[in-house]
Parts: C-alpha cells; structure tokens; sequence
C-alpha cells in the first residue's frame, strides 16, 4: 500500500484520489493551479468592483422590457442564498428563483429559502421531480457502486433551470460557484454530472422503475447549444466581491434570519449522507479536505486550523445513523444493504457506458 501524501500548502492529499501530483517541495497539483487560476478569476478588489457595477448595469439594461433581469437556482445552503440576498437586496436585481425539490431537503434549508424570498422580494418557483423515478435512480447509482452519487441530482437541477429559463426568456443565469471556498474540486472519484449516457447505463442496469418523467440535459445542449445557440450566460458575481464565509453568514443572519446549517452542502440529507459517509467509507474520500483547501487558498483559513479540523471525525455517529434511515426510508431502501455497499470496494462510471464530449470538454477548458 503506498504512503499517503499530504500538501505541505493546503491539505488536499493522496488518499482517495489518483490524479494528484506533488511538486520537489510538496505542493499539490490542486493548489497550483488554483493559485495560478487567481489572478484572472477572483477579483476581491477594486478592478472586482468596477466588473460587478458593469455586470449590475448590463443586467439591468438586458431585461429592459421583461418580467426578469435573470434566473438562478436556490439551494438553501450559502453560496446561493448569499448571492440571491445581494443581487435582490443591494444591486436592485428582478430575480426569478428556482429551487428543485427532491424530497431531501432538511427543515432548515426549507426555512433558509422561505425566509430569504419573503425578505427580499424573490420570486421563487418550486419545481418537483417525479418522486418515485427520481429516487428508484438515485437508488441504482448507489447499488451501481460509483462515486458521483450526486449525478443525478445536479443533472436534473440544470435541466429544469435552463428549460425555465428558455420558457420564460431569460438570457442570463447566476451561478453561486466562486472562488473563495470552491477554487479546489478534487477531479479524481467523480464523474461529470451531464453525461447522459451514463445516466441511462446505470439506470439500466440497476433500476427497478422506468426514467421517462425525469428531464435530462446532455453535455452537448449544455455546454455548447445553450451558450452558443440560444445565447444563454453563465456569470459568477461571487468572484467579483471579497466572499468570505463568516462575513456573509452574519449578513444573512442579520438580514433574514439565516440559519447555518453545518458544513458545506449540509443543507441536503442525501448530500450529506453521500458526502460525509458513503465517499468516506467506500472510496476514502473526504469532501472537508476540497472545502478547506480553498479557504486556505483564499485567505480565510491557515493550512493548521484546517488539520485541526481534519483531526475530528467527519461526521457524528449517531446524527449520521438518523440521516441514513431518513434517506433510506425515502429511497425504499434497506439501511443494512445501504451501510454493506458502502464498506465494499468501489466502481468507476467509465465501468459503465459513458459519452466522450464530457471529456473533451473538461480538456478543452481545462
């Protein structure tokens, strides 16, 4: 068994992931290139400032005539709420809502989102998949044994998002991605979430009810016949202001009664229960190491405070055991056969079919 290797910069290591590389002094591939990536992405500064009042303005002049000047996804986690509070209460911006509900959504974030609408002034539009077909897929990924659980879930956010989005014509889409605390996404153990061709393998193979009621996007429509074809834009306001996380924690708060939920993608049981036990268990992964990483690399946390919290279980016994009965309660699911799948050995999504475009793309851009 190898050794593992940690970054003697930010705390990503070589447990769970095979495509990181070390420099002669220890520093990971991840950090690297986050740090190189900094200068033409994050702009905690004035040239930021002068790109989000262009931003405002140009959003403005577009939805000249419209019911909206744009469309974004809420989660009820941070990065969403945080932007939806900015753009709505401090730039003036007509924001239709979108939140996909998939039956996982915990108390609190149901709260975060009501809480955040009504005080500011969001039009929120709640779009359910179809219960039983959602969760007999989410259910197939989990017997398929591979790692990127949240496939499904991401695929059909960005489906129904962006078929709202062509409905209503609405031009631009604001994403909660930034910089600050997501500049490291580990890649390896992960799959791109708008292959469709894995999608429908996996389900295949492994569920047990037809798929026909769920909407799906491909990488073709997403990445190249959206943008290209219908013009549809993504921005990233984010990384035009000093994000900090405690900062906009406290402003949410303060200015809607935002509760924080834990960690990061907390605000989803199944997220949780993906991210804090089955990659934990089944592929060693642990997602706190990406998260913390990025806040090292942005300047809101020193790489020692991060091994601090890395020293502490990634999650607690008895909270997760009750998060895992809710979800496999939801699912029709046996909590032992869920708990087995998790301490056996792993699969990769290339074991199953899978499109190349989501491939080229990320070497295209990457």
């Amino acid at each position: 068994m190898c050794r593992k290797q940690i970054c003697t910069c930010c705390v990503m290591d070589s447990a769970g992931d095979s495509t990181i590389s070390f420099d002669e002094n220890g520093r990971c591939s991840y950090c690297s290139k986050a740090e190189r990536d900094m200068p033409n992405i994050y702009f905690p500064n004035a040239e930021g400032e002068n790109k989000l009042q262009q931003m405002i303005e140009m959003l403005k002049k577009e939805g000249q005539g419209k019911k909206y000047d744009c469309l974004m996804g809420i989660s009820g986690g941070l990065d969403s709420s945080y932007l939806a509070y900015l753009g709505a209460k401090k730039w003036g911006l007509r924001i239709l809502a979108v939140h996909i509900d998939d039956g996982f959504d915990t108390e609190i974030s149901r709260e975060n989102i009501r809480k955040l609408c009504e005080s500011c002034s969001i039009e929120l539009h709640t779009i359910k998949p179809d219960s039983r077909q959602y969760c007999a897929l989410t259910k197939a990924y989990i017997r398929a044994g591979v790692p990127n659980l949240a496939v499904p879930q991401d695929n059909i956010l960005f489906a129904e998002i962006f078929d709202f989005a062509i409905k209503n014509n609405i031009t631009y889409f604001l994403n909660g991605y930034n910089y600050s605390m997501e500049s490291i996404l580990q890649s390896g153990n992960t799959h791109a979430a708008s292959d469709v061709t894995n999608i429908r393998d996996i389900a295949k193979k492994y569920c047990d009810e037809p798929i026909n009621k769920l909407k799906f996007i491909g990488t073709f429509y997403w990445r190249i016949y959206l943008p290209k074809v219908k013009g549809m834009k993504q921005i990233y306001p984010l990384n035009y202001i000093d994000y900090n996380r405690d900062r906009a924690l406290k402003e949410l708060y303060d200015n809607t009664g935002f509760e924080y939920y834990g960690s990061k993608h907390e605000e989803n049981v199944f997220t949780k229960v993906f991210q804090t036990y089955y990659l934990y268990h089944k592929f060693n992964v642990d997602k706190r190491k990406s998260h913390l990483s990025s806040m090292i690399v942005s300047g809101q946390m020193t790489r020692e405070e991060a091994l601090e919290i890395l020293s502490r279980p990634p999650y607690d016994e008895n909270t997760i055991m009750q998060d895992i009965k809710t979800v496999c309660n939801k699912l029709e699911m046996p909590v032992e056969e869920f708990v087995e799948i998790c301490h056996k050995p792993g699969r990769q999504h290339t074991d199953f079919r899978c499109e190349l475009l989501p491939q080229i793309y990320r070497k295209l851009k990457g």
